[in-house]
């Protein structure tokens, strides 16, 4: 599953971070991302940062460890689910740029 189509014009790290955690419901620590999202640990930790900021992911402290969830808004409904990606997003999937 991928973050809502209105998330979906950031920055490829973000977007990735966001399709990451949009596609494992129970959240995830930063070491679990960055084996994930391939770039490196500075890339991640300012995608990281400026989704915290604009309120796009949630942290949370559960047994000592951060963990790192999409926001509710993020996350696309069953039922709004687009399966018919377009054209441009089926490129850029393919042909990151």
């Amino acid at each position: 599953m991928r973050a809502k189509r209105e998330y979906r014009n950031r920055d490829d790290t973000e977007v990735g971070v966001l399709d990451t955690l949009v596609g494992h419901g129970e959240g995830m620590t930063v070491f679990e991302l960055r084996t994930r999202v391939d770039v490196e640990i500075d890339a991640l930790e300012e995608a990281l940062a400026g989704l915290k900021e604009d309120s796009l992911i949630t942290t949370t402290r559960e047994d000592g460890r951060l963990v790192i969830r999409p926001a509710d808004r993020v996350v696309p409904d069953v039922d709004d689910e687009d399966d018919d990606e377009s054209l441009v997003d089926r490129l850029r999937e393919r042909f990151p740029f």
